[in-house]
């Protein structure tokens, strides 16, 4: 058997992180197993399926590496372009009496609902409409047509139904609580629970990776399976994605879509890493490659209970592949947020490379590496008032016109350890040791007293651009008392 697996979401919004994990997952197991992972759209849902967020979708696969073997831009998998199949999948089990129509209004219904709550039974159809007589070659809902009802499965009333489920176990429902559930609604469209039956058989899906919140309509699911005369795929159901009080993930608490991730500064193996270590785990090993990824999953090592959302491990994962990012690759990741702050962005790309040299180790994201680069970006420094009047005295003034002059008589192409022994001789000129020049001169080029190692951020800057900056502190620094 050729593993095949499907991710199907709707475009109806961005795609979320606690929603994607379930993609990862099941390319994943494809990918382990040599098969196929299949990108279905479900978009029956015609009124909020949008085409920006289809693009969404797409681009946030994209950038995460999720990769596709079959699905858009095919039409074929798009819902949407399928609806005759789903009509004629409903007029099959309609005319062998496993379907039949239902009349009931959705006032009608509504207040059955409720009088089941009110009598605290499990809300469920009653079967009004299950043995009312209707002709075999009964035409489906059609609005347009004054055919206003929906159609029902006929679900069977006795026995089980058993999912033995890749990650939960085997799970046992007792058939007389499944109730007939709608697939067709009255106004001609598959509900989801038929549809994607129909898809996964057409597909040849082997094997359904999901949230377990769907795990109460597998049954339903199998039953129409069974009613088509075709075999069930497997299902692996997966636990929820919760935060640290066991809420659900939402937009209050922090970013969850996909591209908000991106947008921030986070790197696509970063945010693979943890989503798939959100829940699933070999042995005590933390970070993975891709391929380490695909070689060791299995559904065995998925978790039973949920995985809680920690933004600070993410966090500092990305740190680990941020600073283990090749330079050059890194310097045009950053670019884009570079703009994105406003900045001219550098030509120069050895010039770039360096300047993250600097940084890399230091920033978690790269927003917050194009933020830490600010002094190397704009000439417009805006001095720390307390870090002026600590380190930018009267008695300093002098060394540090030294220390500009010293600079303007080196080459202009000149390195670390030229600006090192420019800095050392004015250092023994004045009888001071590095810490009591080095970081009024951090002041002076970079406006405040934390940065990279001051004769790297000097070889970065150049020469030129150090002794601007050296002259132009100056003027900060206040008169001696004559």
């Amino acid at each position: 058997m050729t593993v095949r697996t499907r991710y199907a979401p709707s475009p109806t919004g961005a795609l979320h992180i606690g929603n994607v994990r379930s993609g990862l997952f099941a390319y994943l197991f494809a990918r382990h197993n040599g098969g196929a992972f299949i990108l279905r759209i479900d978009d029956t849902d015609q009124e909020r399926s949008t085409a920006e967020s289809l693009k969404e979708i797409l681009e946030s696969l994209e950038w995460l590496g999720i990769n596709w073997d079959e699905g858009p831009p095919d039409p074929r998998y798009f819902q949407s372009h399928r609806l005759d199949r789903y009509r004629q999948a409903a007029k099959r089990l309609l005319a062998e009496r496993k379907a039949y129509p239902c009349y009931c209004s959705a006032e009608e219904l509504e207040a059955k609902r409720r009088q089941a709550e009110r009598e605290r039974r499990k809300p469920g159809y009653d079967g009004k409409c299950r043995e009312l007589p209707f002709a075999a070659d009964l035409a489906l809902p059609d609005r347009a047509a004054d055919r206003n009802y929906a159609v029902r499965f006929r679900a069977p009333r006795e026995g089980q139904t058993v999912v033995e489920d890749l990650v939960k176990g085997r799970a046992v429902f007792d058939n007389r609580e499944l109730d007939d559930l709608i697939i067709v609604r009255s106004d001609g469209l598959p509900t989801y629970n038929f549809a994607t039956v129909v898809d996964d058989a057409d597909f040849r899906i082997t094997h359904v990776v999901r949230g377990d919140d769907h795990l109460a309509n597998t049954p339903r699911q199998m039953q129409i399976f069974h009613a088509l005369e075709l075999t069930p795929p497997a299902y692996a159901h997966l636990p929820m994605v919760l935060r640290r009080d066991g809420q659900k993930l939402s937009k209050r608490h922090g970013h969850t879509s996909v591209l908000a991730y991106r947008e921030a500064g986070y790197l696509p193996e970063a945010l693979v890493n943890y989503l798939a270590r959100l829940g699933w785990s070999h042995g005590d090993q933390e970070i993975f490659s891709r391929r380490e990824l695909i070689e060791y999953f299995d559904f065995g090592g998925c978790g039973k209970s949920a995985g809680i959302f920690n933004p600070e491990k993410l966090l500092w994962l990305n740190f680990h592949y941020l600073k283990e990012r090749p330079l050059a690759e890194l310097a045009r990741e950053a670019r884009p947020f570079i703009e994105k702050r406003g900045y001219a962005v550098p030509g120069d790309e050895s010039w770039l490379e360096r300047m993250v040299a600097t940084l890399h180790e230091r920033a978690k994201t790269l927003v917050e590496l194009v933020d830490f680069a600010r002094f190397y970006l704009t000439d417009e420094i805006a001095h720390d008032p307390k870090a002026v009047a600590k380190f930018l005295t009267p008695k300093i003034a002098e060394p540090l016109a030294a220390l500009a002059g010293e600079i303007e008589g080196l080459d202009g192409a000149a390195d670390e350890a030229a600006f090192r022994t420019a800095f050392e001789r004015v250092l023994a000129r004045y009888g001071l040791r590095l810490g009591d020049l080095a970081q009024p001169v951090r002041v002076c080029l970079t406006g405040g007293t934390v940065s990279p190692g001051i004769f790297e951020v000097m070889a970065v800057l150049g020469g030129k651009r150090t002794v601007e900056r050296l002259r132009k502190a100056e003027r900060l620094i206040p008169r001696a008392a004559s």
